[in-house]
């Protein structure tokens, strides 16, 4: 009788909450994207199995007031309490990243911070739209195309959409190759496309490549304090891969550490994509200025390489598309830029250039939350 009562409240649950069934929908949209046309499918493959866990009837994964779910001990404990998972994913990431492209072209370091200008603006536009300051300061951190980041500043901020939040962040990652060339064409000529830039790299010894993350991580301290969690952990990452004694705690942080916080940071940022909290008006907002966030990011990186341009001699230019790669999808952007180089004129290599570009949007992009995040404190919003 228990069995039937539970199935017969579940079926009068689903006829009762229309809501529901669009999240399964959704849910299932976000398995197909990452099935299917391969989009992100590490994180969007679990949000949308996670999205169907959370919305459905009565009590399991979320609980109760007399019990707590497995996904919801996760959000608290992984998410809510300590910031655990996004920061723990960044120590993976950083021992992916390696910093080589940067270290021997050195300003390609300028476009990790130009690449950031899409944050800020639409911060000041989603403030203008109506949103509360810590939902507009979290919205525009999904312009650094950073999950981790843009997870972690949406949590700390208390933001309402932090679910619709993290989808967009990781959904615009996985469309870099389809919105980065309509941004870049549109403030760039054909001219300007097929410049080209000679690789000539300096070298770089191994004892920068170990002092690189933690001069990185004490100025980032200073400068940003609130972005020394976030930076830290990338760069104690990128230590260990650097260090060349720790070859096996590297190995572990790029695969198995990185992959299992990649699975359960999935399944656990689903519990903010319960039906009653994402089916809003509020939630397509979010995903409409998270697009005009990542759009700005690379054109911001594009502009700016063009007025450096100005000042450059002809033999000199740097090459606007690599300014695109400033934003924080590595590798992905890197190559799409590589590609569009190759399409204007296919002896234009711009590979490295663009790498060194988007390895620098890595730290721009957890600096620019650790702005974010010290915003927040100013205006007592933490």
């Amino acid at each position: 009788m228990n069995e039937l009562s539970f199935l017969t409240d579940g079926v009068l649950y689903m006829v009762q909450n229309p809501k529901m069934l669009v999240m399964w929908i959704i849910g299932g949209l976000l398995i197909w994207l990452a099935i299917k046309k391969d989009f992100e499918p590490a994180l969007l493959l679990p949000m949308g199995f996670g999205a169907i866990l959370v919305n459905l009837p009565l009590p399991g994964v979320i609980g109760d007031e007399n019990t707590t779910g497995i996904v919801k001990w996760l959000f608290d404990v992984g998410i809510e309490a300590s910031e655990a998972f996004p920061l723990l994913l960044f120590v993976g990431i950083g021992a992916m990243i390696d910093f080589g492209p940067l270290l021997s072209n050195p300003r390609m370091l300028l476009f990790g911070g130009a690449a950031q200008f899409g944050i800020f603006m639409t911060v000041c536009l989603a403030v203008l739209l109506g949103f509360p300051l810590a939902d507009a300061m979290s919205i525009g951190v999904i312009g650094a195309a950073d999950g981790p980041t843009s997870i972690l500043v949406s949590q700390t901020m208390k933001s309402q959409y932090m679910g619709a939040i993290a989808v967009a962040a990781y959904s615009y990652m996985a469309l870099v190759p389809i919105i980065q060339p309509m941004a870049i064409r549109l403030v760039t000529t054909k001219k300007e496309r097929m410049i080209r830039m000679p690789y000539n790299p300096a070298s770089v010894s191994k004892t920068t490549k170990i002092l690189f993350p933690i001069i990185v991580t004490l100025i980032a301290g200073l400068i940003a304090p609130q972005s020394v969690s976030l930076v830290g952990f990338l760069m104690f990452g990128n230590l260990i891969r650097e260090s060349g004694k720790l070859e096996n705690l590297s190995q572990t942080a790029q695969g198995p550490l990185a992959n299992l916080i990649t699975i359960f940071l999935g399944v656990t940022i689903a519990f903010q994509m319960r039906a009653d909290q994402f089916l809003n008006l509020g939630t397509l907002g979010v995903m409409a200025l998270g697009l005009f966030a990542f759009v700005f990011d690379t054109i911001g990186g594009v502009l700016f390489a063009k007025l450096l341009n100005l000042f450059l001699p002809k033999d000199r230019k740097i090459n606007p598309m690599v300014g695109g790669a400033g934003i924080s999808a590595f590798p992905m952007s890197a190559r799409v830029i590589q590609k569009m180089a190759l399409k204007e004129d296919n002896q234009n290599h711009l590979l490295m250039h663009a790498v060194g570009a988007n390895v620098a949007g890595q730290i721009g992009s957890v600096v620019a939350g650790g702005i974010i995040l010290s915003f927040g404190s100013i205006f007592g919003l933490m």
